[in-house]
């Protein structure tokens, strides 16, 4: 199979990234997520952001969505794993286009040895930061590297997540943290209710 790989406008991106979130992620049925929360659906963008085709519209369509809302950043990640293929997307896209934008990845926890980073990948401290999430329910995640972030040194300008949920980790994430949080798209632009 082959995929065409052409540079497409920012809308065919955003529309190509819609269809193969519908098509390759959306799983219906009752599941838990991770916040604890029971749904009738799970967005699996683990399967978006991994995929060959779909990673580079994550790039682009973030990317464009932080532009536009005119967020400056040196740097960009969050908390292992659902945002570790999204803020390598951003880089590559934005290295792309000849901008020097880093990927960190945050650990859920400080290792015990080594250097005892929880903030992997070139450093943070003094540099303007957003957190990328795949998804978010609760905002937990966010917040969780937002945190490590700011114990690190860094200035935490904004989250970004592909899908909201609509469940108010947008509203808890800027309450809490007291910066912008955006989305490409919520779950009603996928279909789900």
């Amino acid at each position: 199979m082959t995929t065409d790989f052409s540079p497409v406008d920012l809308a065919t991106a955003r529309d190509r990234l819609r269809q193969l979130i519908v098509d390759l992620a959306v799983v219906r049925g009752k599941v838990t997520l991770a916040s604890g929360i029971e749904a009738d659906y799970y967005v699996d963008l683990r399967r978006v952001t991994l995929h060959h085709e779909a990673s580079r519209y994550v790039g682009q369509v973030m990317l464009a969505m932080l532009d536009e809302a005119g967020i400056s950043f040196d740097a960009v990640g969050g908390l292992t794993m659902g945002a570790d293929p999204v803020g390598t997307a951003v880089m590559h896209a934005a290295g792309g286009q000849g901008r020097a934008v880093d990927a960190f990845v945050v650990r859920k926890d400080q290792k015990s040895y080594g250097m005892g980073r929880q903030v992997e990948g070139p450093g943070v401290q003094g540099r303007d930061v957003v957190v990328v999430e795949d998804t978010s329910t609760t905002g937990g995640s966010a917040l969780t590297a937002v945190e490590a972030l700011q114990r690190a040194g860094a200035n935490v300008v904004a989250v970004a997540v592909i899908v909201d949920r609509l469940t108010g980790a947008t509203e808890r994430i800027q309450d809490t943290a007291g910066v912008p949080c955006l989305h490409a798209f919520t779950k009603d632009e996928l279909g789900l209710d």
